[in-house]
């Protein structure tokens, strides 16, 4: 997948859920914050495979982490955006 068509798919989920979400790619990875507080609110990280990444959380230990414990949860790009809108682990810092 381009980088492009994940840029497009990141802005569409913003405005789908109500705007408010900026992003920003640093180190092979897409980081999507929130615009008011630039609080961290996911990553997602290509694996190279179709449309899938790497989601993670920003963690109370001040860093990126997985969202499981079993090497990380690796989902097709809208299936992660899905996560990000509905489970609460990624707004606790916003």
């Amino acid at each position: 997948m381009k980088d492009d068509e994940i840029v497009l798919r990141i802005e569409a989920f913003d405005e789908a859920n109500g705007g408010g979400v900026g992003w920003y790619k640093d180190k092979g990875a897409y980081h999507l914050y929130l615009l008011t507080t630039e609080a961290p609110i996911a990553r997602l990280k290509p694996v190279g495979i179709n449309d899938e990444v790497r989601l993670g959380y920003w963690s109370h230990r001040w860093k990126w982490e997985d969202i499981d414990d079993m090497g990380g949860c690796v989902l097709p790009l809208d299936q992660a955006l899905d996560q990000i809108a509905n489970n609460s682990v990624f707004w606790t810092w916003t």
